[in-house]
């Protein structure tokens, strides 16, 4: 049997190795892209978050004009926390799911995502705790009332009782041109935190039930939603109360629904 020139068997090795080399080098490249878009969003994530020091407030309705579900109203504690200062936006979704499936997708990248699910957050918020080691989360519905409400605050709306300034605060069916605007455009609440009344309803984690949830209650255990805060676009000033409650099905995605980002201190 004939053998190779052992030069060309030399120059058949470096080949190789150079092939091996290029192809190395080109799966490190994407890695290292693949983790800086990550880590980009991950550091605007963290950039945004606003430490709320926890404590006790009244949750529910406390101006006598709320819905039913909104009562009683009654003493809730939460921990520390933070949240996000705005709601999360098309380019932080794109740069963790790789789509975006917003209605309003000319609006830009600054815009809130929606058009997204309970289920599709989830999903969500598990790659990007998979690819950051973060520990993000959906806030929790006491949580978030908490934050709205400036801390606790007695607010109707998310940083102010005075419907005549709603429009300082929020987008919604009077100013919005029936569309979501970007995020941080209005002016914050007591706590720095914007948008949290208006532009996109927002998932928290709990499923939906009637505060005065008892065995002979006609609200009792009848719902299995997921709870939505903070009214949108196209809502009245009514929706928008930091204290209404509102449930959607896990699966539904709407052009108004959207969320933000909460992680325990």
């Amino acid at each position: 049997m004939r053998n190779l020139p052992e030069s060309s068997t030399l120059t058949f090795m470096t080949v190789l190795l150079g092939i091996f080399m290029v192809c190395t080098a080109v799966g490190q490249t994407v890695t290292i892209e693949k983790k800086k878009d990550v880590k980009k969003t991950s550091q605007a994530l963290d950039y945004a978050m606003v430490h709320v020091k926890g404590g006790c407030f009244e949750m529910g309705d406390t101006f006598g004009d709320g819905l039913s579900d909104e009562l009683p109203a009654h003493t809730v504690c939460v921990k520390d926390f933070s949240i996000g200062k705005y709601e999360v936006t098309q380019r932080q979704w794109r740069a963790v799911m790789k789509s975006n499936p917003s209605y309003f997708n000319k609006c830009g990248g600054d815009c809130p995502v929606e058009e997204v699910s309970w289920d599709d957050v989830q999903e969500f918020i598990l790659k990007l705790n998979k690819k950051t080691g973060g520990k993000y989360r959906l806030p929790t519905e006491a949580e978030w009332e908490y934050a709205a409400r400036s801390g606790g605050k007695l607010e109707k709306w998310s940083g102010t009782s005075d419907e005549q300034k709603l429009g300082e605060y929020a987008w919604y069916d009077a100013n919005s041109g029936n569309s979501t605007h970007p995020v941080g455009r209005k002016k914050p609440n007591g706590l720095g935190i914007y948008d949290m009344s208006g532009n996109v309803w927002e998932w928290v984690q709990d499923v939906y039930k009637h505060y005065a949830d008892a065995p002979d209650s006609k609200h009792s255990r009848k719902h299995n939603g997921s709870v939505t805060r903070g009214g949108g676009w196209k809502g009245k000033s009514k929706d928008l109360r930091a204290s209404n409650r509102f449930y959607v099905q896990p699966a539904h995605r709407y052009s108004n629904q959207g969320f933000r980002l909460a992680r325990t201190r």
